[in-house]
């Protein structure tokens, strides 16, 4: 019993001096953090999402403090804190071009055939690097959530239909869920375009042979061209099977739009 209780005293008085000298040397040893870092990082958000292209806001503060690193990097933050750091920083920060994530694709369950039963991993790179997709279109929505596991802001969700759904309200234009995505129907776009939309191609079908197209997918372009030959300001292209649109010369006539017999290309 007594060999217990000496046991318990000496491991009590050990941990005391132990945690004396960790305590000590910590504060000895202690490297004081930049103010103005400090001072940065508290107007970070703190998604630590990487949109900025920095490892976290720690990573984008002492960026800014080394004046490696413009002021309008975080998209999460906007313009409001822009300000703030052009602020602390004494120069002007330039405007912050705010994004949002779009799904170029409309391949569904119901519009897009899969090529069979798919009983490996339940993941999209998994199923892309196993078997090249699970469906008969190549280039589609693979349907298993990679972007929305991704995505730290709920703004991204699995609907009945087999694609992901997009909370336009909640969406940073981070990125994270495009850079993720293996098939790359994700993209981003200047969040401006949802208050004045201009026409986008959702589709990523890229088959070349016309005739088999919609039998890969009902909603793919179908490589009509009628949007180029109709398009009055003549800023349409088909560049690898997919509309392109000069924005600089589209007036936004919806010419394209209600020409398309497939309605792929849609105002967003």
């Amino acid at each position: 019993m007594n060999s217990i209780i000496i046991t318990a005293i000496f491991a009590l008085a050990l941990a005391f001096i132990l945690g004396f000298a960790l305590g000590f040397f910590r504060k000895f040893f202690a490297v004081a953090e930049d103010p103005l870092k400090s001072s940065i990082r508290e107007c970070l958000p703190g998604a630590n999402c990487g949109a900025c292209g920095y490892p976290g806001c720690d990573g984008y503060a002492s960026a800014l403090v080394e004046r490696t690193a413009e002021p309008n990097k975080c998209t999460v933050g906007g313009v409001s804190v822009a300000e703030k750091i052009g602020t602390i920083l004494g120069i002007e920060a330039s405007s912050v071009e705010s994004f949002i994530a779009v799904l170029a694709c409309q391949g569904s369950k119901e519009h897009a055939p899969a090529k069979g039963e798919y009983s490996g991993l339940a993941q999209c790179r998994a199923a892309k690097i196993a078997i090249g997709g699970t469906k008969l279109c190549a280039w589609g929505c693979l349907g298993f959530g990679d972007c929305v596991a991704v995505c730290q802001f709920g703004a991204l969700c699995m609907g009945a239909d087999g694609l992901p759904h997009i909370n336009v309200e909640r969406c940073t234009g981070c990125g994270l869920c495009v850079a993720e995505c293996p098939q790359q129907v994700l993209l981003t776009i200047p969040k401006r375009r949802k208050a004045n939309p201009v026409p986008y191609a959702l589709c990523s079908n890229r088959h070349t042979v016309k005739a088999l197209v919609l039998k890969t997918c009902k909603k793919a372009c179908i490589k009509c061209e009628l949007c180029v030959k109709n398009c009055p300001q003549h800023c349409i292209a088909l560049v690898n099977g997919i509309p392109e649109i000069d924005y600089s010369k589209c007036s936004i006539c919806g010419t394209c739009v209600a020409k398309c017999p497939t309605k792929v290309l849609q105002n967003i």
